[in-house]
């Protein structure tokens, strides 16, 4: 009841709750174009299940946050970088995201359809937790930030639900918008192209500022959408 009267808790679950919106737009693009190679009728429940798989795990790596410092904790020394079981984690990410999206691409460039094993219960759940290995991934970092702005597991729990719930919301629309629009959807997957290499740079200490991958998504779809806006008037 405290919390519910305390400014600053509300303060702290909008902030984390924009927050983790923000930062699973690539994790939603990562989903719908995996879900896209599901049958219509299984797309849904696929999406509901794969962004609730997102939320358990960030939950489990919230209540697990001391063990995740111990993650970063060097195991072997390679090049004079310690490579820590975080690094190994964000590498395996990296490696994930852009082997799917270039061969997401080549089956675009190669007119096919890309429905590998999908119409079978394998490929469903294969699908289901790759979305689950991929925020796994996208949320050690978020997670010592959510920490950072809240001392109330709460208020940082109340956050990570509310903003899954958001991005339910949103997916269905987000995937029809991309299936529509083709070049959009070479966009997204270049998209999640520079966020794995980021993931690869980041798992042997080079750093990428987030912002840069950002502004160069929102500039090319700034460009795209002149060009679709060209294409209806021609």
């Amino acid at each position: 009841m405290e919390l519910l009267l305390d400014p600053q808790a509300w303060l702290s679950f909008l902030t984390l709750t924009v927050l983790e919106v923000v930062l699973g737009i690539d994790n939603i693009i990562f989903l719908v174009i995996l879900v896209d190679r599901l049958p219509a009728a299984r797309r849904r429940s696929a999406r509901y299940l794969g962004l609730g798989f997102a939320a358990i795990t960030r939950i489990a790596l919230l209540l697990s946050v001391v063990w995740l410092t111990r993650l970063r904790a060097p195991l072997f020394n390679w090049f004079d970088e310690d490579i820590s079981v975080r690094d190994l984690a964000l590498f395996g990410g990296g490696v994930l995201l852009v082997v799917q999206s270039v061969k997401e691409i080549r089956d675009m460039l190669r007119h096919k359809t890309a429905r590998r094993e999908t119409g079978s219960v394998r490929g469903y759940w294969l699908i289901i937790a790759q979305v689950g290995v991929v925020d796994i991934v996208f949320s050690f970092d978020t997670v010592f930030t959510a920490v950072g702005l809240s001392s109330h597991v709460e208020v940082m729990v109340a956050a990570i639900l509310v903003s899954v719930a958001v991005m339910m919301l949103v997916s269905a629309g987000v995937g029809a918008f991309i299936n529509r629009h083709p070049t959009i959807k070479v966009l997204a997957l270049a998209f999640l192209v520079l966020v794995g290499v980021a993931l690869l740079a980041e798992s042997v200490h080079i750093e990428i500022p987030q912002g840069y991958l950002y502004f160069a998504m929102a500039f090319s779809g700034a460009v795209e959408w002149v060009n679709i806006r060209l294409r209806r008037q021609g």
